[in-house]
């Protein structure tokens, strides 16, 4: 590619989030010469405060990032700005080629996220990451006890509505058309006062992103603080992986084994890329976990060649 920048590293790393900016640590603190390809385009982005972080609860998503950029900057590790275009195998490298650069590398772990599509509601995109959310461990506790809706209609419904409960008994279900669940199942949301509305939903109406009303196709209205999507049916951020052998599991993740290793030699995929969710903490452990063990694949290799 004409212009293009040619480097060396012993790991790149496709993703500057937790998981990936984590694993960079581990090996630039094993003295491995690491390079960080980032899009910017976090999946989290759209969320104001990140919670659950030990010693980072409520803190936003890119001042993390931030701190965490500025702290690899002791060691070998470079973060580049760019967007890997494509992989090649080698015998025993890869070479990616970015938009801006061209990189040979031993190892490769992607830890590239998902990205969300969100359901096609009027006023969903304005109130996602701000009053409606997935995931009420990130933000459950700041609504707590109060009006919630539950918009979805996915096989995990029932289940959904048992978690959601924990943080409010004040509960509305949304299925946005006939409802995938059974009588039973009905039953035991009524006798627990849980509403349900079959109704479409026509709009959510929020100020500054904050939900207040969730109006539907017969004109009816609720008035909701909150709520939590069932789905928001998560695409893997790219699809390289696929084209180096790696398969889709029935969920969408990419098969992996143990500390993300994966069919093929040299490569690990780690994160929601492989998880499809492992939150702010849980990704960054595992980003840890799979530093250590690329490092010792590394120094076995290395030992080997010597021998």
């Amino acid at each position: 590619m004409r212009g293009e920048i040619h480097l060396d590293c012993d790991v790149l790393i496709v993703g500057g989030g937790p998981s990936g900016l984590s694993a960079a640590l581990v090996l630039g603190r094993a003295k491995r010469s690491v390079i960080v390809i980032d899009e910017g385009r976090p999946r989290n982005a759209v969320t104001r405060q990140s919670h659950g972080f030990l010693t980072r609860d409520n803190i936003k998503p890119m001042e993390l990032r931030q701190i965490a950029r500025e702290q690899l900057q002791t060691y070998p590790v470079n973060i580049l700005d760019d967007t890997v275009v494509e992989i090649e195998t080698r015998q025993d490298w890869f070479v990616i080629h970015s938009k801006k650069n061209k990189i040979h590398a031993k190892k490769v772990i992607f830890a590239s996220g998902l990205k969300e599509h969100l359901p096609e509601i009027e006023g969903l995109q304005e109130a996602y990451g701000v009053s409606v959310f997935s995931c009420p461990y990130c933000d459950g506790w700041e609504h707590r006890d109060q009006p919630l809706a539950i918009i979805g209609n996915g096989e995990n419904l029932f289940t959904y509505c048992k978690l959601i409960s924990n943080w409010s008994e004040d509960l509305i279900v949304l299925s946005d058309g006939p409802t995938i669940l059974s009588i039973e199942e009905q039953q035991q949301l009524k006798d627990r006062n849980i509403t349900l509305i079959e109704e479409p939903i026509k709009e959510l109406k929020s100020i500054d992103g904050r939900l207040t009303e969730i109006t539907f196709e017969e004109n009816d209205s609720i008035q909701r603080t909150a709520a939590f999507l069932l789905n928001t049916y998560a695409t893997q951020f790219t699809t390289l992986p696929e084209k180096l052998g790696v398969e889709l599991n029935e969920k969408g993740g990419y098969q992996t084994k143990r500390h993300g290793r994966t069919s093929t030699d040299g490569l690990y995929i780690i994160g929601d890329a492989a998880k499809r969710f492992t939150g702010l903490i849980g990704a960054a452990s595992e980003g840890y976990e799979t530093g250590i063990a690329v490092n010792l694949d590394l120094i076995n290799e290395e030992w080997d060649e010597k021998s």
